[in-house]
């Protein structure tokens, strides 16, 4: 990468941080799998003094959805699960459906399916104001409030549950972000008769060496992981310490629930891992951990004429979704730089990344910044660093 686009990265940063649009960050870049940027600044913890470093650890919050994808597409490969399967068949309180239509409650036309929580075409939501937003809010309430108690809600208990509150929509027909991840999770849970984590360590951070990666941290770690703020009235960061989403923001014990939508923690090299096996079509240090016609379906675009429509409603011109990430259809319609067939998800705190295979790169930017998502500091960044790189 040029002096001048190292500078302008820097400079961007630098005056986000001093502005207090954040505390710190850290950025990687990668070029045909080789680091070819790496730049982190700012404080981990403004109150200590202490700074942001190589190894600092962040809540990935929807950034562990990509993760639970390729965990999902992992039994796929192996036969034991297949995509137009029901959920139903294995969480029970998916049985008897119901949806919301104009105020009542109907039954659904069809059950909702594996592949209904892949996209997110399942009809569950996140919250809001009709059926399905004030009940899965409840059970995520019930979740929180039981977190840190003598007997907090496991993954499938708490999936479970969620069964039983009402669809926002028939399954297939629309698009909406939900918690298609987390009931994903269960699945997989019943599906290896593990916990979920335990497939995961097995199965994809082990084999990829990602060392600081999971869904809590043991004392010796919990050191490195960075302090969340928000923004005060008067625009001055102060420290967030909320539970949300049935996470523990303290990291700090082996949580019952195993949140596949927003659950895991991870550094920015751990990630890039992770981004790099994608990259590299399943393949990791001569190990296959996927197949490559799984990971061609895992990273490409599946939403219908109809389903489209719900994912533009929600501004992201230019992408459609598959595999709880976005993918980029049409780079004239979008509104930043980027080539055809890019992906890649970010998360509630700020924690961003893309993988691009025409131009063979990785992107990864790590914040914790409350609500934050895609911010306009981490579009700044991209395309600074796709102008410089993808002639």
């Amino acid at each position: 990468m040029d002096h001048n686009a190292i500078s302008q990265l820097k400079k961007v940063v630098r005056k986000s941080i001093e502005n207090q649009d954040l505390a710190g960050a850290n950025m990687l870049v990668l070029k045909k799998g080789e680091e070819i940027f790496y730049h982190e600044d700012g404080l981990a913890d403004i109150e200590a003094g202490l700074p942001i470093q190589r190894d600092s650890i962040f809540r990935l919050y929807s950034m562990t959805k990509p993760v639970t994808a390729a965990a999902a597409m992992i039994l796929v490969e192996r036969g034991e699960i297949e995509l137009n399967e029901p959920v139903s068949q294995f969480l029970n309180g998916f049985q008897h459906q119901m949806v919301e239509k104009k105020g009542s409650l109907v039954p659904v036309d069809r059950d909702v399916t594996l592949h209904d929580l892949l996209s997110m075409t399942s009809g569950l939501v996140y919250g809001g104001d009709d059926k399905a937003g004030q009940g899965t809010t409840a059970v995520f309430e019930e979740v929180d409030r039981r977190l840190l108690g003598d007997s907090p809600l496991g993954t499938v208990e708490a999936m479970n549950k969620l069964g039983k509150v009402p669809l926002a929509f028939q399954p297939g027909t629309s698009w909406q972000y939900g918690t298609s991840s987390d009931v994903l999770g269960a699945v997989i849970e019943v599906v290896s008769g593990q916990r979920f984590g335990e497939f995961l360590n097995k199965e994809l951070f082990e084999p990829l060496q990602m060392k600081d990666t999971g869904f809590w941290l043991p004392e010796e770690k919990r050191c490195r992981l960075v302090k969340t703020y928000t923004n005060s009235e008067d625009r001055i960061l102060e420290q967030y310490t909320g539970n949300h989403l049935g996470i523990i923001h303290q990291m700090d014990r082996n949580p019952a629930f195993e949140s596949g939508g927003a659950g895991l923690v991870s550094t920015v090299d751990d990630y890039a891992k992770f981004a790099n096996m994608l990259m590299k079509k399943g393949r990791v240090n001569g190990t296959r951990l996927l197949r490559e016609k799984t990971v061609d379906f895992l990273t490409t675009a599946t939403l219908s004429a109809d389903q489209q429509k719900g994912f533009d409603s929600w501004g992201q011109s230019g992408y459609s979704y598959g595999n709880f990430m976005r993918v980029l259809t049409n780079p004239s319609h979008a509104a930043n730089l980027g080539s055809l067939g890019e992906y890649g998800w970010d998360g509630w705190l700020g924690c961003y990344f893309i993988n691009c295979p025409k131009d063979d790169l990785t992107f990864l930017f790590m914040m914790q910044k409350k609500e934050a998502g895609t911010t306009s500091l981490t579009r700044k960044l991209r395309n600074i660093v796709f102008s410089a790189l993808c002639d």
